[in-house]
């Protein structure tokens, strides 16, 4: 089972940069995507589509603004759309397929780089998302593979500036405490599980200075597997040579 996620800053934007020639060549089983960006008018995936998948979007109600999807090649068990708060569903943060061995949770976590308030909005988010999980895993949902853009790095390894950052939102230190609770829930890093401390990964690189070029990014897009997975993990990755948005997509490989 090839699961991929992938921050596409804008959908429409990642279609016409060839966006669907990459999926065909890749042909992951599940893609799941954030930021879609939907406008007024529904997002056009027949390019998607017609490769095979199945689409199923949850859109913000804000235009061009924030939204999950995801595209499967095998017809999910269930799909659950949103997370039953209206302030976290409106803004389209939350989308989840079931499957025989697993569930996919998508997620597009709020950034907090607008300001004091939106930041406080993350954090709340934050810790309800911590929650809603525990419930998900005890409400017996097949195990979880947690996908998505969490705006958070875990350390100072994922992350190029990391003193100069110590308080910027992505990488305060309230962020970093919430990523190792979380861990500790029971979820694994699938990427730092393959891979070990490997420093200079990134998954996101702002436009400005060339900092792709030159490297200069953090690592914010992950693939989280629930403990009773590890076992069937057989790759994960980043793949930094698909270039369709200012992020990179994370892959993870399982084996069942």
């Amino acid at each position: 089972m090839n699961i991929i996620s992938y921050n596409l800053n804008g959908l429409r934007s990642a279609l016409s940069k060839g966006l669907a020639d990459w999926v065909q060549q890749t042909r992951p089983d599940v893609l799941c995507v954030q930021e879609i960006k939907a406008g007024r008018e529904p997002l056009d995936v027949s390019a998607l589509t017609a490769l095979g998948y199945h689409a199923y979007l949850h859109p913000a109600r804000k235009p061009g603004y924030s939204g999950v999807a995801i595209f499967s090649l095998q017809e999910p068990l269930a799909v659950v759309e949103g997370c039953g708060q209206s302030c976290y569903d409106d803004e389209g943060r939350v989308l989840r397929l079931d499957f025989e061995h697993c569930s996919v949770l998508n997620t597009y976590m709020p950034s907090g780089t607008s300001g004091p308030e939106r930041q406080a909005f993350k954090v709340e988010w934050l810790h309800f998302f911590r929650c809603y999980v525990r419930e998900l895993q005890a409400a017996g949902v097949p195990p979880l593979v947690i996908a998505g853009d969490f705006n958070c790095c875990q350390a100072e390894i994922d992350i190029r500036n990391a003193k100069t950052n110590q308080n910027s939102p992505g990488f305060t230190p309230e962020e970093r405490q919430w990523f190792r609770d979380f861990l500790a829930d029971g979820f694994t890093d699938s990427f730092r599980h393959h891979h070990g401390p490997v420093p200079d990964r990134y998954s996101w690189w702002t436009y400005r200075g060339g900092a792709r070029a030159r490297n200069v990014g953090w690592r914010l897009d992950h693939l989280l597997v629930d403990n009773a997975l590890v076992p069937h993990i057989r790759h994960a990755d980043l793949l930094h040579d698909a270039v369709h948005s200012d992020h990179c997509p994370a892959q993870l490989e399982l084996q069942f």
